[in-house]
């Protein structure tokens, strides 16, 4: 019953190659364990809040992949001929019904299952992965459109082309799993192997830390084709004693900061609609405090992300050092390393796409 904490796992800077294990692509998506009772279906998220509501097209269409009593893992994606969305998966995070139920209409949302933790009265966490995998896959149903079995092999060189191909249609990277292993709620048992790269960012503000005494986040940008400085995310997680000292060796730059800064027009309406600024009103963060103290832009960051997608950083980054050679003007999107989509119709079939 639910609530079931997933599975986790923790990082590692490339493909392991120990017998014994087994490598998925890593989807970016929703971390999603199905509850199927009967006539009930819930989603569940890693967060232990429902996503049921903001999903309708899939409790219909796992009711007919899915036998009557079972606890399924997996992720809900959207697919697009782009790859998957991760915005448009956000967008459905909508207080209004009729806001979520048009949107599954013209973005309807897949369902990749990669595990099954229980089947009628018995529950399968404590059987190994090679027989809860073997299991899935002789009662999901994944002949239906938009509900799929993920990929799965025990060839290191396989995954490391996965790792590669992959990239540029959204895919995070590589899952490993024990072929033995058994299923464990919330333990980093797994490793996920991530893309990563570094990128030289303008920084043109900040973020007080929630505690008020030092920097939270970096506010980031990069140039567009048309000279414009667009937000392209943050760079955070600093140790408590760093945070003090950047609030010092940023102080220079919050002189006269607002005068011609490329965002002071982010608090009119009209202009955020038309770029990438900080500050907005976001439903995503609630009642979080957005605020932010501009900088003059003149400071080089060299940040480590993860990927890129529209536009801007999928995750956080990391700061690895500030770069007092590099000019701002010389941050631009053309030093990013997009790779183009892999095609996708393997997994999805054409009629997966969102579009």
């Amino acid at each position: 019953m639910p609530p079931v904490k997933p599975m986790l796992a923790k990082a590692t800077p490339e493909v392991p190659r120990e017998p014994g294990l087994c490598y998925e692509p890593k989807w970016d998506g929703f971390r999603c364990i199905v509850f199927r009772d009967g006539d009930e279906i819930e989603l569940g998220s890693r967060n232990d809040r429902p996503l049921t509501r903001y999903f309708p097209e899939l409790v219909d269409l796992l009711a007919e992949a899915l036998p009557q009593r079972c606890v399924v893992d997996g992720e809900i994606v959207i697919v697009t001929e782009r790859g998957l969305d991760f915005d448009l998966l956000q967008n459905r995070l909508h207080p209004a019904a009729s806001r979520v139920n048009k949107l599954a209409k013209e973005t309807p949302a897949s369902f990749v299952a990669f595990d099954l933790l229980a089947l009628g009265d018995e529950d399968l966490t404590p059987r190994p992965f090679s027989e809860r995998r073997q299991r899935l896959s002789e009662i999901l149903d994944d002949k239906l459109a938009r509900v799929h079995l993920t990929p799965i092999t025990d060839d290191p060189d396989v995954a490391q082309d996965w790792f590669t191909r992959f990239e540029g249609a959204g895919f995070d990277g590589v899952m490993v799993k024990a072929a033995d292993q058994r299923y464990q709620q919330d333990k980093r048992v797994m490793l996920k192997v991530k893309h990563e790269r570094t990128a030289d960012c303008v920084v043109a503000g900040f973020r007080w830390h929630k505690d008020g005494a030092g920097v939270g986040s970096l506010l980031l940008g990069l140039y567009d084709d048309a000279g414009r400085l667009n937000h392209v995310g943050v760079a955070a997680s600093f140790t408590a004693a760093y945070r003090r000292k950047l609030v010092d060796e940023l102080a220079p730059l919050r002189e006269n900061a607002l005068d011609g800064h490329p965002w002071r027009e982010w608090a009119d309406a009209q202009a955020h609609a038309s770029g990438r600024l900080p500050g907005g009103v976001s439903r995503w963060t609630g009642d979080k405090d957005l605020s932010w103290q501009p900088l003059r832009p003149e400071l080089v960051a060299e940040v480590r992300y993860e990927h890129l997608q529209s536009g801007r950083f999928r995750h956080g980054g990391r700061l690895v050092r500030f770069r007092p050679d590099r000019q701002p003007e010389s941050c631009t999107y053309a030093q990013l390393n997009e790779v183009a989509p892999a095609e996708l119709a393997d997994i999805f079939g054409t009629s997966g796409l969102a579009r």
